[in-house]
Order: structure tokens, then C-alpha cells, then sequence
């Protein structure tokens, strides 16, 4: 059984997403678009499967440098608790920070920020490589003497209760802004106005903003997402796109010198002779369009329908990842990327789309029905993957036939 407090808080996050649902109908607010949602928990279903592998080595040089290194001897007293959440969230905010401030990092952090909506979905939009340039930064806590496992822990605390902030059904909260990350700030953080444009890093503690400069108050109401929208609904493309980007403009720059500045400094920024710094530019929110894709309610329905087998899934799988191994992990990983990966671009109506989810509805139930035969399993699951295949095949022709799905 996987014990990872991120994991285990699955079922929560989408009882309060269910809550907030209500909330928006009650008060007759446009909190959600079905697409975005999607795409949303897509990206998180990936950063957690990437996870499996990635962490692993964040977490192993954690350990190396506490076992080795390790100047210090700590007792486990309240103090050394407080100090851990202490120094764990002093970290984030310079991890978070450089996340922003570098354009390299940035492109391990720019899926959180794509969407442009602000509800507690998008706090399950996380990115799959961001880890790869963040976990450095908690390396001078594992050298003072903190545990591995309680690091993990306290760090984890700190991601679950960021969770809550990304609403826009709670206002500012009074005496609790003046120490405490809220909605009020973070929906500043989100926003791509200039003013709001790397502002609010925190964690849990907004104190450290304030304390850097680099706090801002909630004043007009943003306008959310990146100042280049991604305009998709593929979580693998939105992992990527920022590299593909830096990868084009790196191409007209000449100079190695420049090239590497480039990777170092902030977002928007080109040597002199190509045009030097690019600001955020100025938006206007009557005027601000967002990616939309108009979808028949018949695709959303059966896009909702593979989701939620698809969900089902990738919850079993993680919590019960340790009993595979490596190889199987990657090879599980791969296939849900695929579900997910459809999932969006349907929405797109891409025609590419069509023959891939043709192949998908058809292979998945076969490959399930012949690792069922293969390590003896209960025959439950030919009847599932039987079941999943007739409905599937059956709903997918429906949609093609009255041309809710792009033939190629």
C-alpha cells in the first residue's frame, strides 16, 4: 500500500471539487468548463505517474546527503518539528520562486499556471518535471540533520494544504492574510495581469513574500493562466510545449554565451539584437478571449465515461504501485498517458484522434483479458474488459457515425 499523503487524499480533493460544483451551481457561477476540468486532473494523473520514477531520485539524494552528511544529530522534540516546517517552507518559496524566475525551471513549473480558470481542479494541474529542478533547494535541510521520512512528510502537509487556496468561493479572510497563504493571495499568484506576474510564491506561510518582496494584494480580479495560452487539452503537449518554444527561439540566437543566459534568465528574455526583454503584456479582461473548443454534449458524455474508468484505474495502480515492478510500472504509466492524452485532444476533435481511440478501446480490454489468462487472475476481469469493450466500441461508432469525431 502506497502511504503517500498525496495518494491517500485522492478521495478528498474530489469530494471538495464535488463541493465546490455545488457551490457554483447554487450561486450560479461559471467556475468549471467540463474540457478544462480534464485537462486539469489529466496533468495531475500524469505528474504522479511520473512521479513513480522521478521521485525516487529526488528522494534518494535526499537520503544520501542526510545519511552522509548530515552535520548534525536532532532530537524529536516540538522544536525540531516547527523548525522542519519552518525551513520545509522557507525552501518551497525559493523553489517556487526560481520556478518563475528561470526559464529553464519555468518550464517544470508553466503547466500549474495554464489554465484559465481558477478552481480547486487546477490545483491538481501539476507538472511531471518539475522536481527535476526544485529538489536541490531541500538539500540544505537534509544536511542539518532532518529525517528523510519526516521531510517527506512535513513537505507533503505543505503541498496538501495548498490544495484549498486554488477556489474563488472564499474572500479574504481577515487577521489569517497577514501570516497564512490564501485564496486571496494565490488567485493573485495565477493571474497573468503584469502587476500580478511573479507575485504571492508561498507555501503555507505568506510571510516569506513579504519578507522577499514579492508579495502583492488581491485587487481587480485576475485574469488567469500564462501570457502565451497553451491552447490544448493534451497533458503530454502541456509538459512540453515550453521546452519546444525554448528550443525555437535558442535557434536564433547566435552566441553560446547567450544561449545558456537564455536557459538562466527570466521568461521573455532575448539577447539586445534580438528585441532584449519581453514584459507581460497588458490584458484586458473584457476583452480577453479563452481557448474554447464547442463540444456535443454526446462526446462529453462519453469522454466523461472513459475518464471515470480511466480515474478508477490509475487510483488502484497507485495505491498499489509497490507491488510492481519497474518495467511494469512504465509500461502501466504509458497506457493511462494514452487515455488521458486522447481524453483532451477529443475535445480537440483533432483527426488523428479517431483512429487512436480505435485502437485504444479495442487493445485494452485484449490486453487485459490476456494478463488475466496469463498470471491466472479471476475471470471478473474478462468479463469486465468484455463489457468494457461493447459498450466502448459501441458508444465510439455512435459518435463517429453522426460526425461528433473527425474521420481522418
Amino acid at each position: 500500500m502506497n502511504l503517500n499523503p498525496i495518494v491517500l487524499s485522492i478521495p478528498i480533493f474530489f469530494l471538495l471539487i464535488g463541493i465546490e460544483l455545488v457551490v457554483e451551481r447554487f450561486y450560479h457561477r461559471d467556475l468549471y468548463r467540463f474540457s478544462d476540468t480534464v485537462a486539469n486532473i489529466s496533468c495531475g494523473i500524469t505528474s504522479q505517474l511520473s512521479g513513480l520514477f522521478m521521485r525516487v531520485i529526488a528522494i534518494g539524494v535526499y537520503e544520501v546527503v542526510y545519511d552522509n552528511f548530515a552535520l548534525f544529530t536532532l532530537e524529536k522534540t516540538w522544536l525540531y518539528w516547527f523548525g522542519l516546517f519552518l525551513l520545509t517552507d522557507f525552501t518551497y518559496y525559493w523553489a517556487h520562486r526560481m520556478s518563475h524566475e528561470i526559464n529553464l525551471f519555468w518550464g517544470g513549473h508553466v503547466v500549474h499556471h495554464q489554465s484559465e480558470e481558477y478552481n480547486l481542479s487546477v490545483a491538481l494541474r501539476q507538472s511531471s518535471f518539475q522536481v527535476v529542478w526544485t529538489f536541490a533547494f531541500s538539500l540544505p535541510i537534509a544536511l542539518l540533520g532532518f529525517d528523510t521520512i519526516d521531510f517527506l512528510l512535513i513537505s507533503a502537509l505543505n503541498t496538501l494544504y495548498q490544495f484549498w487556496i486554488h477556489t474563488e468561493t472564499i474572500n479574504k479572510m481577515g487577521w489569517f492574510e497577514y501570516i497564512f497563504n490564501t485564496p486571496s493571495h494565490h488567485r493573485v499568484h495565477h493571474g497573468r495581469n503584469p502587476k500580478y506576474i511573479d507575485k504571492n510564491h508561498a507555501g503555507s506561510l505568506i510571510i516569506w513574500d513579504k519578507m522577499f518582496g514579492t508579495f502583492q494584494a488581491e485587487e481587480e480580479r485576475p485574469v488567469y493562466g500564462i501570457t502565451k495560452p497553451i491552447n490544448s487539452w493534451n497533458p503530454v503537449w502541456a509538459n512540453f510545449d515550453h521546452y519546444v518554444m525554448m528550443a525555437s527561439e535558442m535557434k536564433m540566437i547566435s552566441s553560446w554565451t547567450d544561449k545558456i543566459r537564455y536557459m538562466f534568465k527570466k521568461p521573455g528574455w532575448l539577447p539586445a539584437y534580438l528585441g532584449g526583454y519581453r514584459p507581460a503584456p497588458a490584458v484586458d479582461p473584457k476583452q480577453y478571449r479563452k481557448y474554447i473548443t464547442p463540444s456535443p454534449i454526446a462526446l462529453n458524455y462519453y469522454v466523461l465515461f472513459q475518464y471515470v474508468v480511466c480515474l478508477g484505474g490509475t487510483s488502484v495502480f497507485l495505491f498499489n504501485q509497490t507491488k510492481f515492478t519497474t518495467p511494469e510500472k512504465a509500461i502501466i504509466a504509458v497506457l493511462i498517458s494514452i487515455v488521458v492524452v486522447n481524453c483532451g485532444v477529443l475535445f480537440e476533435n483533432k483527426p488523428w484522434v479517431r483512429i487512436c481511440e480505435w485502437i485504444r478501446i479495442i487493445l485494452y480490454p485484449v490486453t487485459l483479458t490476456a494478463i488475466t489468462l496469463l498470471y491466472q487472475l479471476s475471470y471478473l476481469y474478462i468479463a469486465l474488459s468484455v463489457a468494457y469493450l461493447l459498450i466502448s466500441t459501441t458508444w465510439f461508432y455512435i459518435l463517429s457515425k453522426n460526425h461528433h469525431v473527425s474521420k481522418v
